[in-house]
């Protein structure tokens, strides 16, 4: 999930549902699509949702499509499907698994380069 329009490569128009957060406030979808780097790895389904301050990624639905995740105690890698080659890696801060969209795609592209 995204409240950053400029991120999607395609988007299209989603007129109901909500997505419910951590405080039981709700945000409203209003478009489905797809971000990425059509080179190197593109992430279908995304949801743009209004008012949303921070990019969401779940877990779970890698995992339903086939993404290998696994968390150590101070890391997290994602691993693609069928390949299991491994397309990010990331580090915990405090209490948080972070990654950056931007800075993921930027890193793929550098590993794709080498």
């Amino acid at each position: 999930m995204t409240g950053d329009k400029s991120k999607f490569l395609s988007i299209s128009f989603k007129q109901e549902g909500h997505v419910t957060y951590g405080d039981n406030n709700k945000g409203r979808i209003l478009r489905r699509g797809s971000i990425g780097d059509k080179d190197i790895l593109v992430i279908h389904d995304v949801l743009y949702v209004e008012g949303l301050k921070h990019n969401l990624l779940s877990i779970s639905q890698l995992r339903d499509k086939g993404y290998q995740v696994m968390f150590k105690s101070n890391t997290y890698e994602i691993c693609l499907p069928n390949t299991k080659e491994v397309m990010l890696v990331g580090k915990r801060v405090n209490n948080v698994y972070p990654r950056y969209l931007f800075t993921m795609f930027n890193w793929m592209s550098s590993i794709q380069a080498r």
